[in-house]
């Protein structure tokens, strides 16, 4: 009586087939509706999740995650009904063959739920996979450490915190996890102590530990943490390497960045992409632009960032005409890429350590008409850098005023400075009056105006200033420089 039925139903339309389907899934018909199913064009969200609970409630359960395969391949709209059944096959199958002698294969499905449970959490939410991960009948380390990360990313840190604790065996991404959790919350005290408890590290345990003390700025910090890290054969990488070379930039560690580029080399590594910025970023920073060049030189693909660490670097170590003649190399490319804020903070700079006043205003009012970038604070601290510096002192303070922003200090400061260079004692008592409402105990601020009025023998305010230093507790504070030893 079965095998007529089905022949009607596979004669009828799709809807009544789906029907068919739907009303079938007793042991007895399963492999009837299978066929049906087959005959179909496998695309329906309904039928699938309906062969796959039926498969995973079987004796096939394989054949749940079979469609499962199916439906994440042809791209089938896949819903929580699809997670609950592929994953109770998954856990039927492991549950089925705890006892077997093939390793492999028990890896392999219990690899298939946690991709499964990871993609759960990436693409709905936490409470969902929660509720998945209560219900899988074995639980691998790996889908342990997804429901932990996804609470943690999600800003749960109590629950996260409470499922470690509760966790049978934690491995390094257990431990990971939790020390990721403090470096980014800016917690370094907090993290190193997670790293130095962990019982095993990997890679990405020392990077997240470096990427930490970039973090927080302790340049010093995240070289001596690289240096144990290649004294203990952990191999870096490629994002360890980056992060490092961005701390030998800030620090002027030449030697190290050097050292780092030869491995590169001697190991067959392409320089491209963030690679190669960091290379051209570190040896700019550090002042070899012979090497930046090369290294920029070798580029193939060379994206806008690759572009602006050069154009920079040339600019702020005073080789202008060639900052200038490599923006203009970049605006002529046809197919090339396009000038950001970055590349107008380095032409700006260019200009001004050239003196080319009118190619700065030229650049400035470019990058709002042609480019459509509004300059922000960087940019109006280059030009007024560039007025200054040649003496433009009140074309610099209308600049400042006119701003459609508060000026920060640097802004001020860098007037006050030219003020003494130029010796504009009026400018110079109203970049002052500005700097004190920001910044009233900056003890630089009033020993460069005390200069400048020692220097115009207005001894008088020399006094009266040296009274406010005392009335408002503003003591001179030693200098300090930090350099690198070899």
């Amino acid at each position: 009586m079965v095998e007529p039925f089905f022949r009607l139903a596979s004669a009828r339309g799709m809807r009544y087939r789906y029907r068919v389907v739907a009303t079938s899934m007793g042991d007895g018909s399963l492999s009837h509706a299978q066929a049906i199913f087959q005959e179909t064009s496998m695309d329906n969200p309904f039928v699938c999740n309906t062969m796959m609970r039926a498969y995973s409630k079987s004796a096939f359960p394989i054949k749940a995650v079979l469609i499962y395969n199916h439906m994440h391949g042809a791209r089938v709209e896949c819903d929580h009904f699809t997670y609950n059944f592929v994953l109770k096959a998954c856990g039927k199958i492991l549950w089925c063959t705890k006892d077997d002698a093939r390793p492999v294969e028990r890896i392999g499905v219990a690899s298939k739920g946690t991709e499964i449970h990871c993609r759960v959490w990436k693409c709905g939410s936490v409470s969902h996979a929660r509720r998945l991960f209560d219900e899988m009948t074995q639980r691998t380390v790996a889908s342990w450490n997804i429901i932990i990360s996804a609470y943690d990313r999600s800003g749960d840190f109590a629950s996260a915190d409470r499922l470690l604790e509760s966790m049978p065996a934690k491995n390094v991404v257990s431990w990971n996890t939790l020390m990721g959790r403090y470096v980014r919350m800016g917690d370094l005290a907090a993290a190193k102590k997670v790293f130095l408890e962990m019982p095993e590290r990997d890679a990405v345990s020392w990077n997240s530990m470096i990427a930490g003390y970039i973090q927080v700025k302790d340049y010093n910090g995240a070289l001596s943490l690289f240096h144990e890290m290649s004294n203990a054969n952990i191999e870096a990488t490629e994002i360890t390497l980056i992060s490092v070379l961005g701390a030998c930039a800030e620090t002027g560690a030449l030697n190290v960045g050097g050292m780092i580029h030869e491995s590169l080399e001697a190991k067959g590594y392409k320089i491209e992409g963030y690679l190669g910025i960091a290379l051209i970023d570190m040896y700019s920073k550090c002042g070899n632009l012979s090497r930046a060049w090369e290294v920029f030189s070798r580029v193939n693909m060379k994206p806008v960032s690759c572009w602006n660490a050069m154009i920079v670097g040339l600019a702020v170590h005073g080789y202008s005409d060639e900052a200038l003649e490599l923006f203009a190399e970049m605006e002529r490319r046809i197919a090339g890429v396009r000038p950001n804020r970055v590349t107008f903070i380095g032409v700006l700079i260019a200009c001004s350590h050239k003196g080319l006043v009118d190619k700065g205003r030229e650049f400035f009012g470019r990058m709002r008409k042609e480019y459509r970038i509004e300059p922000d604070m960087k940019h109006y601290g280059c030009m007024v850098d560039l007025l200054s510096r040649w003496g433009l002192l009140s074309e610099a303070y209308e600049m400042i005023k006119s701003m459609p922003f508060q000026a920060n200090s640097v802004l001020w400061r860098t007037l006050l400075g030219a003020c003494r260079v130029h010796g504009n004692v009026e400018l110079a008592e109203l970049s002052f009056q500005e700097l004190t409402d920001l910044e009233p105990t900056q003890d630089g601020d009033y020993v460069l105006l005390s200069n400048i009025y020692s220097e115009a023998r207005r001894w008088g305010d020399v006094e009266l200033l040296r009274g406010e230093m005392i009335d408002f507790s503003v003591t001179k504070r030693p200098g300090s420089s930090n350099i690198e030893m070899k």
